[in-house]
């Protein structure tokens, strides 16, 4: 936790997590930061295992963030109700310039894989997919069934033709293995 930035102390960090890489990363042509943590004791470590990774604009404004932690296996998930409620009080406090142009698509429970002891599991929250009516942009937040954030992803821009974002998935295990994220090791 000591290597966190300012203003990401707020964040639902899990407990026994170390930094394991950072880099500068590119997002829609503008510059951002990417930092990785991954458990203190190893387990299911690398890509596609449990981590907490953040991206940062140069000014220090969270881009996004994920928390991808077995623990959010169990328990059930909030309502609809609940789930709007908590992402409208996280978006008040790390993203309270979203909330004047918020239109909520849709709240539902949405599904991120992880792997455990080189299998895959499944991890479900509810994600309330969101668009900035001030320019156009689509955000999101999944709530686990911790009742804390798990995933959020902010500024997307969505690629209509192809059905699919046009943004950088710095986030996405998947996305970094494709492109070669090494440079997240020992950064």
């Amino acid at each position: 936790m000591s290597g966190r930035a300012a203003g990401l102390e707020a964040l639902p960090f899990p407990p026994g997590y170390r930094e394991v890489g950072a880099g500068e990363v590119a997002i829609d042509g503008g510059k951002a930061r990417l930092v990785r943590y991954e458990r203190a004791d190893g387990r299911n470590s690398g890509l596609g295992g449990e981590h907490f990774s953040t991206v940062t604009d140069p000014s220090g404004k969270l881009k996004g963030f994920t928390r991808m932690d077995l623990s959010l296996r169990e328990g059930e998930l909030p309502g609809e109700e609940e789930a709007r409620s908590i992402a409208m009080r996280f978006l008040g406090t790390h993203a309270p310039d979203l909330l004047p142009g918020l239109r909520i698509s849709f709240i539902a429970p949405h599904e991120e894989t992880v792997e455990s002891g080189g299998r895959p599991g499944t991890l479900t929250g509810m994600k309330g997919k969101m668009r900035n009516t001030a320019d156009g942009r689509w955000f999101w937040v999944i709530v686990g069934s911790d009742r804390e954030v798990m995933v959020f992803e902010r500024d997307i821009v969505w690629a209509n033709l192809q059905g699919r974002r046009q943004t950088e998935m710095w986030l996405h295990d998947r996305w970094l293995e494709e492109r070669g994220a090494d440079f997240l090791r020992d950064a």
